[in-house]
């Protein structure tokens, strides 16, 4: 799902919001949990999932063009690991052909 589905998507369950309000409270959301994550935070949603980042050490690595070695600085990356309900909810027989 794209961003701009998504609030379609809202915009239709809400038909008291207009279209510039549902974009507004994305674009919030969004921006609430890239801050969290900068700051070295977790967010965690109730059945859905955890975002949270790790560090990853400096590294030797290679340029796959030349063969050349790189030294790569380390840099924290987020992750997100999905809770039960999401993973359940995926994997849930499905009824009826796709």
């Amino acid at each position: 799902m794209k961003k701009t589905e998504l609030i379609e998507t809202l915009r239709k369950n809400f038909p008291e919001m207009t279209t510039q309000e549902v974009k507004k409270a994305v674009n919030i959301i969004f921006y609430e949990i890239c801050s969290a994550l900068a700051k070295g935070n977790q967010i965690q949603f109730r059945g859905f999932g955890t975002f949270f980042t790790r560090y990853r050490k400096p590294r030797c690595g290679r340029n796959p063009r030349t063969g050349e070695s790189v030294n790569v600085e380390g840099r924290y990356l987020p992750f997100f690991k999905a809770g039960k309900g999401l993973r359940e909810r995926i994997n849930a027989p499905k009824s009826g052909k796709n």
